[in-house]
């Protein structure tokens, strides 16, 4: 796996990349009718050059490697160093090229729960160009057949336990056997033979509901998450995220590596050469979650509403040490403000980064540091380098600060498209590369996102549109109730 000679992303002054039309304040352009982030631009490689998510991430790495793990994980306290995870990765390339004849562009469908296996994996995958298609292994067979035939996949990898949900027809291997234990230690294959991975090229398919409700599968390429990757990067080295190199960061990755949250995450926990703690297990109760959380030590971890909300309980964390924490990461549902507010007040020192992303635009915007995350209704600012309109969704007409909208977006994250659909492709691009995310959104005068609601889930009565969240975070704003859901 050969890394490219590649300069580390930086950061340049956000005044001097905003034109005049924009207003600094908010990032809204009076001209193009847009918002532009606020956050200094992260400077990316030429997209011209040959590079994979894989060498990108290495080539950040410092050297000598870091002597603490690169994955660890927190059920069985095993562990994987960084010197061994690049070998693991360069040797499961080098097999899979050599002994199994997988070739660029090729799909490989993995159904497995979050295990030490999986980051090697996907790296040696992308060092590769062949294309990961990671499937949540509760799903049905029948799910599963689905997801089949969306990515068209020539191999799979599997556990014991899952592996007999794949179609008969399919190769797979299982990732707890001693069989794929050789092929990450097979020193003979030290060295994969080179394929060259454009940056256009697709590293992941990731399936998702899109805006219809229907599974789609997204590709994403390698320039999606270098990226993020990137972004991720620059903030790291500015002291942003886990004391600018000097502090050892330690996340604990509660999110699922099929999904994008967990895909990113531990891509991005490999090129800052941090510690990633893996909760294994789909099952973890909030209580294993923080206890894990307290023995690792851990300075950021990625949560669900349901765990920040037992965060700010005392009961749940009366007994923990959990003071070297720094950052909790939440996203994938709205969390109620009085929520929020009992977390701040309970861990008045850790940030509290209410963010929104999604399959299909990677990282849109977040809240970064104490100051930002004092605005707990909102899910941030936009990352560098992305764009956003607000869009009439009667008339089309670009809106302005304040105004209610679909949010459509812009930037280097965003996805290739669809697999195999050209129906939804053209629904969700426009002819300029906008992607319609089906958000009702706004942005306030400072620049902070507000979700309102998922277009096709307003309920419409008479002349009114009611959003079903709304209703939601009144109905949880009582204390006689637990949790709430509406829908249409």
């Amino acid at each position: 796996m050969a890394e490219n000679a590649v300069n580390p992303p930086s950061r340049s002054s956000s005044s001097s990349t905003l034109p005049p039309s924009v207003d600094p304040r908010s990032g809204f352009d009076d001209v193009t009718k847009t918002f532009r982030s606020l956050r200094p631009a992260v400077t990316l490689p030429s997209p011209t050059v040959p590079l994979s998510a894989a060498s990108y991430a290495f080539s950040l790495l410092p050297s000598p490697l870091p002597s603490h793990p690169a994955i660890l994980d927190a059920t069985t306290g095993a562990a994987v160093f960084f010197p061994d995870l690049l070998s693991q990765s360069r040797s499961l390339a080098a097999c899979l090229r050599a002994h199994i004849g997988l070739p660029k562009g090729h799909v490989a469908f993995i159904l497995s729960p979050n295990r030490l296996e999986i980051p090697a994996l996907y790296l040696a995958l992308f060092s590769l160009g062949a294309v990961a298609a990671p499937a949540n292994p509760a799903s049905t067979p029948s799910e599963i057949a689905g997801l089949v035939r969306l990515s068209n996949p020539t191999v799979a990898f599997a556990l014991s336990s899952t592996a007999a949900a794949l179609p008969r027809h399919l190769p797979t291997f299982l990732l707890d056997s001693p069989e794929f234990c050789s092929l990450t230690s097979n020193a003979t294959s030290a060295a994969a033979p080179v394929a060259e991975v454009r940056q256009s090229d697709v590293a992941a398919i990731l399936f998702s509901s899109g805006t219809t409700g229907l599974v789609k599968a997204a590709a994403l390429t390698h320039r999606s998450f270098i990226a993020m990757v990137a972004w991720f990067y620059a903030m790291w080295r500015e002291g942003r995220l886990g004391g600018g190199g000097d502090v050892k960061e330690v996340t604990l990755l509660a999110a699922p590596m099929f999904h994008t949250m967990g895909f990113v995450f531990a891509l991005k926990g490999v090129a800052l050469g941090a510690t990633t703690v893996l909760m294994g297990s789909a099952r973890a109760g909030i209580a294993e979650m923080l206890r894990a959380a307290e023995q690792h030590r851990v300075t950021g971890m990625t949560a669900a509403p349901p765990v920040v909300v037992a965060m700010g309980r005392p009961e749940v964390t009366g007994g923990l040490d959990l003071s070297a924490l720094k950052r909790v990461v939440c996203g994938g549902a709205p969390l109620h403000p009085s929520a929020a507010e009992r977390f701040r007040a309970r861990f008045p020192r850790v940030e509290l980064s209410q963010g929104y992303g999604s399959t299909e635009a990677g990282g849109v915007s977040i809240l970064i540091g104490l100051d930002e995350c004092c605005h707990v209704r909102s899910v941030g600012r936009l990352h560098p380098n992305v764009e956003a309109k607000i869009v009439d969704t009667v008339t089309g007409e670009a809106l302005s600060i304040g105004q209610e909208g679909e949010l459509w977006i812009r930037g280097p994250a965003l996805m290739k498209g669809y697999v195999g659909d050209d129906e939804a492709n053209a629904s969700t691009f426009d002819s300029d590369g906008w992607l319609k995310t089906g958000d009702l959104c706004y942005f306030d005068h400072d620049g902070f996102l507000y979700i309102v609601e998922r277009l096709k889930e307003l309920i419409k009565y008479k002349a009114y549109q009611v959003p079903p969240a709304e209703l939601e975070l009144l109905l949880q704003s009582l204390p006689e109730i637990v949790e709430a859901a509406v829908v249409p």
